[in-house]
């Protein structure tokens, strides 16, 4: 697709608002058949055993992080030199959690015995690879994914970080990873399921059938408008990735914000007490604009990312219940298809 110039003006002005029973049905063109194809060929692409486990900017000096990852105890910090480091939660001394120890000068002291980690192998403790883009912490656990390793995650191109604005949502909700990058490649539902969110969307290109041949880069390309007010909206064309078997990617490929992105990560947690699966997903919006207005935007991150986070939120109430749904479907059997 050809990225056309962004409007002169972002917002538009609906004329006639559709009521939301009155909008064109989306069920006939929401194949199962077609999403699920899109599903296998994201499932099939390598994640070289890479896991999202938050926002870079979470994970500061002062203190560990805990993190369980396919029922993995994780504990990243912060070094002397401010460089990420992750590896097992479990003291390998006496079980110890080191997600309650301290951190004095990039050293993770275990409160237990004192055991001090500066990063480097020591007494049975080993690190994982881990790294840090600059908006996530990703960690590689290649006894849990099993695949060949990578040297670094598949993260896709992204806005530039100095002329972008970043915020990262996470939550968790009882399903597996496969069902929230189900969720993602069904855009048909935004404007029926969210329409405090979007209106008047249409999906433009789809990938290919089961029965056709695929190729890396197939997306799916919807139009649609963010609804600001009751009839102020920003109409944008939109194109939907998977980058790899845990993440789906919405790139802005015309109108405002063109080059913006919308990364959604799942992690699978392992099972809950009540024995059900546990994912956590983690929505990285990272928004730019060749307008010079987006300077203000910029310098007003701080407060502009806490409006991004609640945003994403209110859309991941309805979408994590929605993966939930579908998840207990599939267990059950009685997922249509």
């Amino acid at each position: 697709m050809t990225p056309q110039p962004a409007r002169r003006h972002p917002l538009s002005l609906r004329r006639a608002p559709v009521p939301w029973e009155r909008q064109k049905p989306t069920w006939r063109e929401a194949s199962p058949q077609i999403i699920d194809a899109s599903l296998k060929r994201a499932l099939a692409r390598p994640s070289g055993n890479w896991f999202v486990l938050g926002a870079s900017a979470d994970i500061g000096a002062e203190r560990p992080h805990g993190f369980t990852v396919n029922g993995a105890e994780v504990v990243a910090w912060r070094d002397a030199h401010g460089r990420l480091v992750a590896g097992a939660g479990v003291c390998p001394h006496l079980g110890a959690p080191l997600a309650q120890a301290r951190v004095h000068c990039g050293t993770l002291i275990c409160h237990w015995h004192g055991m001090a980690l500066d990063g480097a192998p020591f007494a049975g403790w080993n690190p994982y690879p881990a790294h840090d883009d600059g908006v996530l912490c990703w960690v590689r656990l290649d006894e849990h994914g099993r695949e060949e390793p990578l040297d670094r995650p598949v993260v896709p191109p992204r806005p530039h970080s100095a002329d972008a604005v970043a915020a990262v949502y996470t939550a968790t909700g009882i399903c597996e990873p496969q069902d929230i990058v189900a969720n993602r490649l069904d855009p048909w539902h935004g404007a029926w399921f969210h329409p405090y969110s979007f209106v008047d969307l249409e999906v433009l290109d789809t990938p290919p059938a089961p029965d056709q041949e695929s190729g890396e880069d197939d997306a799916l390309v919807v139009r649609v408008s963010f609804r600001l007010t009751g009839r102020i909206v920003i109409p944008v064309t939109a194109e939907f990735t998977a980058p790899e078997p845990r993440t789906v990617v919405m790139r802005i490929a015309e109108g405002e914000g063109q080059g913006s992105v919308v990364e959604t990560h799942a992690t699978p947690l392992g099972p809950g007490l009540d024995g059900r699966p546990r994912t956590r997903v983690a929505e990285a919006v990272i928004a730019s604009s060749d307008r010079r207005g987006f300077a203000l935007a910029r310098a007003g991150a701080p407060l502009l990312r806490p409006l991004m986070r609640h945003a994403a939120g209110r859309l991941w109430k309805d979408d994590l219940a929605y993966a939930h749904r579908r998840w207990h479907l599939r267990s059950t059997g009685l997922l249509p298809n």
